[in-house]
């Protein structure tokens, strides 16, 4: 199949398109409303099967809650030279984690490491987790090389990985954008998976670097088989306001009701570089429903310093009877563990 460039040209027209009709739809405004907040330091986790039993850094974390245990997926820094990551596992009970009452430290084990070439220069990162039957689905961001046009080409391409239950990989790759002719590997990141239908289901994406366009919030379908995205199911969603460098989608989705899927997603101010988050409610298809202001932003010391100055980012979205609670990456070295009660959550987002 050949490359793509034709590919890339309709998307920045798609992309181009959507910051003249979306841009609008959120102020300027941060109203931080998770008023529970801790975190979780490198120093807390035990790693079980490395050598380098505690992590440089552990932050960007999805998560998923499965009957009343809470599973955390940190990605690790163990060594500072490439700073390159892993994804590993860590389990607490979800009351725990409302209460801060977590027993530390934390038992953890990585499961998703740097093996193929399209992620062996910079690892596995930051990973959006999806519960199935036969064990959980993995998005994340392989940087590695590819081969484009006969050259060695280094991306951030969108990483699937299949874990059975007790978390042994099954298979992984990485998603191609296909237009019938043509294959296109754009970078990609920030994804998560909603109305999943056997092997197939919608995407919600970034495509990055998209022809001199700022990255924003995609939506797509997914051929989790062939780890495809049919190039014409790209729509963008959520573009950067006039005060941010960028946008993209930040957690995993949670759904609401039949046709209604809550989901973070983050800016990135132009005015102090930081990384501010709201939610959204997306169908089924991934269309906008509603959509927030900034209601979660870094605060103090532990939240504005770090590898990362002023960032709280992605990666895990749970609901529990009437709490939200959103796991993220503080600074790029821990995690924060960020909770409030649903209603006052959706009572902020505005119908569009």
């Amino acid at each position: 199949m050949k490359t793509g460039s034709a590919i890339e040209e309709r998307l920045q027209r798609k992309a181009t398109q959507a910051i003249a009709d979306l841009q609008g739809l959120r102020e300027s405004k941060t109203e931080d409303i998770f008023t529970k907040r801790y975190w979780i330091s490198p120093e807390d986790l035990r790693i079980v099967d490395y050598p380098r039993t505690t992590p440089l850094a552990a932050f960007n974390p999805g998560a998923v809650l499965k009957g009343d245990k809470v599973y955390i997926f940190p990605r690790l820094i163990c060594d500072y030279y490439s700073y390159t990551s892993s994804i590993a596992v860590v389990e607490v009970g979800v009351e725990e984690l409302i209460n801060n009452e977590i027993a530390k430290p934390l038992k953890t084990r990585i499961i998703l490491w740097p093996q193929r070439p399209w992620e062996a220069v910079k690892g596995c990162e930051d990973p959006r987790v999806s519960v199935v039957d036969d064990g959980f689905w993995v998005l994340y961001t392989g940087v590695g090389k590819h081969q484009v046009n006969g050259n060695d080409v280094r991306k951030s391409a969108l990483g699937f990985a299949e874990l059975d239950k007790e978390f042994n990989l099954q298979q992984k790759g990485f998603f191609t954008v296909e237009d019938g002719e043509s294959s296109f590997i754009p970078d990609n990141k920030d994804s998560a998976l909603i109305a999943v239908r056997d092997r197939q289901a919608t995407l919600l994406t970034r495509p990055m670097a998209i022809k001199d366009c700022p990255d924003m919030c995609w939506r797509a379908e997914a051929d989790l088989e062939r780890i495809v995205i049919p190039e014409m199911s790209l729509q963008p969603v959520l573009t950067p306001e006039t005060w941010e460098y960028k946008v993209g989608w930040s957690t995993n989705a949670v759904q609401l009701a039949h046709d209604e899927y809550l989901v973070g997603w983050h800016g990135v101010l132009r005015e102090d570089l930081s990384y501010r988050n709201g939610l959204a409610i997306v169908d089924a298809q991934g269309r906008l429903k509603a959509v927030s202001d900034y209601l979660l932003a870094p605060q103090g010391l532990w939240e504005e310093y770090g590898d990362r100055p002023l960032t709280i980012f992605g990666d895990g979205l749970l609901l529990y009877k009437d709490r939200l609670i959103w796991i993220g990456g503080v600074g790029d070295y821990c995690i924060g563990i960020f909770i409030t009660k649903l209603d006052d959550a959706l009572a902020r987002l505005r119908r569009v």
